[in-house]
């Protein structure tokens, strides 16, 4: 199965929350700083309006989830078949 990416900063406390939420069920993930790759900051932008909202989530299958709440996050996992 293709990984999950996750778009962030590293000050972010919703991206370390969404990163708690992958480890705590054993999810491998890509991890991409918008701070560190320009690319990766100008796709989080697209993919949002403009706006550089973190974490954004993208799921192998295309869809993506901005700033999800745990529960929120929990259940796409489970729609995808990761939990």
């Amino acid at each position: 199965m293709e990984q999950i990416k996750v778009y962030g900063t590293k000050w972010c406390p919703d991206c370390f929350r969404a990163k708690h939420i992958l480890n705590k069920h054993k999810i491998e993930f890509i991890w991409i700083d918008i701070e560190k790759d320009e690319d990766a900051c100008t796709y989080v932008q697209k993919v949002n309006g403009g706006y550089q909202s973190v974490p954004t989530i993208v799921f192998p299958d295309g869809s993506v989830l901005v700033e999800p709440s745990n529960a929120g996050l929990e259940q796409k996992l489970k729609e995808t078949g990761f939990i």
